[in-house]
This record gives structure tokens, sequence and C-alpha cells, in this order.
């Protein structure tokens, strides 16, 4: 039974300047550069049959590429903090990418995605961190911005169940077409 997720690679030249990041928060579970992405929707563990039903969808899906750019980081969790993240500037293309692969899964008979879409690229994983480093962290990384890139394709990834995900292998990579 594979566990699958749609998402958005992050290109190698910014998931280096992501990596200079690490360091500096005890408690924190870094995730290595291969893994850095954009989730736009999370499958979970299906069967072969529905996992060939959702790539073959996914085949269909109409969409131009368009830029994006990450923009600051945060944090996940509220008082009790588990993520820290770099934030994605505000684009409707990838909403409307997203909500086309929510309508896709919900369409084969999968429920709801209950979370809201917060576009982010996961940095680190937390247990218990010291929250002074983890605030100056934020506070020293809040301005950061990536330089812009394109989004050409979107991937459909599994991953082996672990805590905090990874290492993640693409299934199948779909183009964005220019034409539409």
């Amino acid at each position: 039974m594979p566990r699958l997720f749609t998402g958005v690679e992050i290109p190698d030249d910014v998931a280096f300047d992501l990596d200079l990041m690490r360091g500096g928060i005890s408690g924190a579970r870094w995730i290595d550069r291969e893994s850095y992405h954009i989730t736009l929707r999370f499958i979970g563990d299906i069967d072969e049959g529905l996992a060939r039903e959702i790539s073959y969808e996914l085949e269909g899906v109409e969409a131009r590429p368009f830029k994006l750019r990450l923009t600051g980081c945060g944090v996940f969790g509220g008082n009790k903090p588990h993520t820290l993240y770099a934030a994605v500037e505000e684009s409707p293309e990838l909403r409307r990418l997203q909500s086309i692969h929510e309508r896709i899964c919900q369409t084969l008979g999968m429920p709801a995605e209950p979370r809201k879409f917060a576009p982010h690229v996961t940095l680190a994983r937390l247990k218990e961190p010291d929250l002074r480093a983890l605030h100056a962290f934020v506070a020293s990384h809040n301005l950061y911005k990536s330089r812009v890139f394109e989004v050409g394709r979107f991937v459909l990834f599994s991953s082996r169940p672990s805590r905090g995900g990874g290492p993640y292998a693409v299934e199948e990579s779909y183009r964005l077409q220019a034409g539409l």
C-alpha cells in the first residue's frame, strides 16, 4: 500500500539556500535538502487501484506554468511548536493547482482534506525545542526571500511510513502546459 502525496519540487539552488539556514535550535530535526517540497495534497496510504486512478486523473490536470517565491519563516503549533517552515508567497496559481488536486481526490471518494491549505516548505520537525533559539531563528529569517522560480511541473510523491516523512520518491511527474 503506497503512501502518496502531490507536491511541487524546490529548485536545487533554492534548496541549497534553505539548507544553509540549518542549525542553532536544540530539539530540531532538520529535513534533508533532497526532501524539500511544497505539499499540494496529502493522499495517504491507499491501495494500488486507487493510486492508479489518481495518477490517471492527474494526467488530465490543465494548468499553466507559474512563478513562486519563498518568503520568511514561521512555526506551526502555537504554544507547542512542532514544525519550522519557510513560507510561500501568495500565489493564485498555486492555490488553483491545489484545489484541482483536492477536487480529484474527493471525486475518487477520498474525504476532504480537513486542514486549510497553508503552502510551505518544512525545514525542521520540532520536539521540545529551545523556544528562545526558535524565536530568534524565526526573527532572523523573517525577511528571507528566495529567488523567483518557475514551476513547470508537479509530482506524485511516495514515502515510506516513518516519523516525519522522507525520503521521498517521485512516482510520476506532470508537466504544466504553457498553451492553455
